[in-house]
């Protein structure tokens, strides 16, 4: 099977860049969405990569590189011809992104969904059972999760041997990198048709031999931002001096905190709070989760897609 026609279940942080990023490289996507307010909420999010896009295009013409691996090939000279056409890629991708809330019309030619909603492990179940009844044969079904194991949601599917795991990192057109981690029962050929397609979108297939808790990148990510979030949480130091210290000391271009920014707020307590210990106001996870929830999520500091996380962007 050649993957043509992708679907991408959700319209957040990464699934808006994974489906402008798909679009980009010449695929059929539809995103669906949950409700109109949804889809209002997803057309600010895929303008911004566009203007991104463009932008870095436009600088491309007087550059020679380095340039955004998702956008350009490194290793080569473009003409400013060449440059325009990928603009007009750009253009093309955002003119012919689809978003819908008719889940069966958005799926009914799919060859690939993926699945990028919310890090709740029931509500990907309840969401998995009603789509099992409406893909074609042939769908391949991916999850984004960050954290979870596909082994654990896999018998709700309806397809377990079409159901994987493909994790990308956020700014996927800079960072593009795509793990792709099946479970015990994961066809092999279908775990090759999406380390295939991840490399068509111009992301660097990472094959994970088995299942892993956090793939390989959250599994050192998580644990470096859960001990920023700490140190806030107890009162230790004030973010923006933790950030600097690790900037400072490590020579990294930014802190945890604004990594929690690029993330986005609303992730970071999903997963927090799959923990038990976050129920529990007392244990450290219970002040981490309360403070990102009563001083970020309620007052609608999300992120950098919302203009405003721990640092203001707007």
């Amino acid at each position: 099977m050649s993957i043509q026609n992708v679907v991408l279940i959700g319209g957040g942080v990464l699934g808006s860049q994974i489906a402008y990023q798909t679009a980009y490289k010449g695929f059929h996507v539809t995103i669906w969405l949950r409700s109109d307010a949804s889809i209002g909420r997803a057309q600010p999010k895929l303008q911004r990569l566009h203007d991104i896009y463009v932008a870095e295009l436009t600088a491309a013409k007087s550059s020679p590189g380095p340039y955004s691996p998702g956008l350009l090939d490194n290793g080569r000279t473009y003409t400013p011809e060449e440059i325009d056409g990928r603009i007009a890629q750009a253009d093309a991708a955002l003119a012919g992104l689809t978003m819908t809330t008719d889940l069966a019309e958005a799926v009914k030619d799919a060859d690939l969904v993926i699945e990028a909603l919310a890090e709740v492990p029931q509500e990907k179940i309840e969401f998995y059972q009603k789509l099992a009844p409406l893909l074609p044969e042939k769908t391949i079904l991916a999850t984004n999760t960050s954290t979870l194991l596909p082994s654990s949601l896999a018998q709700y599917t309806g397809r377990p041997e079409k159901y994987l795991a493909l994790h990308f990192a956020n700014n996927i057109w800079k960072q593009n990198t795509a793990e792709v981690m099946g479970h015990p029962g994961t066809d092999p050929a279908a775990y090759e048709e999406v380390a295939q397609f991840a490399a068509d979108i111009g992301m660097v297939p990472l094959r994970l031999k088995k299942e892993k808790n956090g793939y390989l990148l959250n599994s050192m990510l998580v644990p470096f931002l859960m001990a920023a979030q700490s140190l806030w949480a107890e009162d230790i130091a004030d973010f923006e001096t933790i950030d600097k210290t690790w900037v400072l000391a490590t020579g990294a271009p930014m802190g945890p905190f604004r990594i929690l920014d690029i993330v986005g707020i609303t992730t970071a307590y999903n997963i927090l709070t799959n923990n038990p210990a976050a129920a529990d106001p007392n244990t450290t996870y219970g002040k981490m989760a309360k403070r990102l929830k009563e001083e970020y999520i309620d007052t609608g500091k999300l992120g950098i897609n919302a203009g405003e996380g721990f640092y203001k962007y707007k």
